[in-house]
């Protein structure tokens, strides 16, 4: 049985709109954080990594430092799915302890990964905080949880979906909703 087609409706950023969100998000995580120092990202899976790679470059262009990023395969902590520990491919060649952790994901909906990307984190060492920015913020939420970072809101139904598309996975950057 495949699922039905989706249609496009709506292209809510484009290239230059994604470019200006992550300098956004960039801007926003120096002011709140009085700079760079002894922060690091952290992206979910798959596209959540770009992003924070592409934010570090954006840090350092900004204020000259380089800032640790790492990889998190939320899999085993998701609370929806049951999958084996070994499948973990989550790559922070850091410790976490003590530092500002920005965890970064293309879309945030119910929370639920956000919370899986916590427990991953906090699993490796005890941060002294942890952020969570976002490509795009589409509501309904089913945790307590809020991103500190948004690119963009973007009110949407529970039966549309937004897919983020980047350069590094799909060949162009653009977000769309379908419906």
């Amino acid at each position: 049985m495949s699922s039905p087609q989706l249609n496009q409706k709506a292209v809510i950023l484009d290239e230059n709109a994604m470019t200006r969100a992550v300098a956004r998000i960039s801007y926003e995580i120096l002011e709140r954080n009085k700079g760079a120092d002894n922060i690091c990202l952290v992206g979910i899976m798959s596209r959540g990594v770009h992003l924070a790679e592409r934010i570090a470059k954006k840090l350092l262009e900004l204020e000259g430092v380089e800032v640790e990023t790492g990889t998190l395969d939320i899999t085993a902590y998701r609370d929806d799915e049951k999958h084996s520990p070994s499948v973990d491919r989550t790559d922070i060649p850091f410790d976490v302890k003590d530092k500002s952790v920005i965890i970064v994901d293309d879309v945030i909906f119910t929370g639920r990964s956000a919370r899986a990307a916590m427990d991953a984190v906090t699993k490796r060492g005890r941060p002294r905080s942890i952020q969570l920015a976002v490509l795009v913020d589409r509501g309904h939420r089913e945790l307590p949880i809020r991103p500190d970072y948004v690119g963009k809101n973007v009110p949407t139904s529970r039966e549309e979906a937004v897919k983020v598309q980047m350069k590094e996975i799909d060949g162009s950057d653009k977000v769309v909703i379908f419906e």
